[in-house]
């Protein structure tokens, strides 16, 4: 079975990680999601999290943070997610709209509320210093 390839925003600030809950969704996720057909990560990312959080990132501050693999959440068993990461500044208010209920900025500390793809994003800003 072929991965999700899925493109995922890393936003960091004051030490707690930007994340978003889906609707029906029990664990947290990266705001980002799948790629539609012939998408780049630029044009992929920055149009799901238009969609998500009502925002437009900043094609000049686009950055890419690293791959990541890990188990798909509710998906079938033996999927796995490739979740490119990026980090970009932003423009605009954040708020949950599209398929999203809430979003959340969780420390370290809170990693069992993530999914698993999330959990490890978590670790590569860490990594990178952004998180602590």
């Amino acid at each position: 079975m072929a991965d999700l390839d899925v493109v995922a925003w890393v936003r960091v600030v004051d030490g707690r990680l930007l994340t978003v809950r889906s609707r029906g969704r029990d664990l947290l996720y990266l705001p980002g999601g799948k790629r539609e057909p012939g998408e780049d990560d630029w044009s992929a990312l920055s149009r799901e999290v238009r969609e998500e959080l009502g925002v437009e990132l900043d094609r000049a501050s686009f950055r890419g943070l690293g791959v990541i693999r890990a188990p798909a959440h509710d998906q079938p068993d033996h999927t796995h997610a490739r979740m490119a990461c990026f980090t970009a500044s932003y423009r605009g208010s954040i708020a949950a709209s599209g398929e999203v209920d809430e979003y959340l900025y969780v420390a370290p500390a809170d990693r069992h509320l993530l999914a698993p793809a999330s959990e490890s994003a978590l670790d590569l800003a860490m990594e990178h210093g952004l998180l602590s």
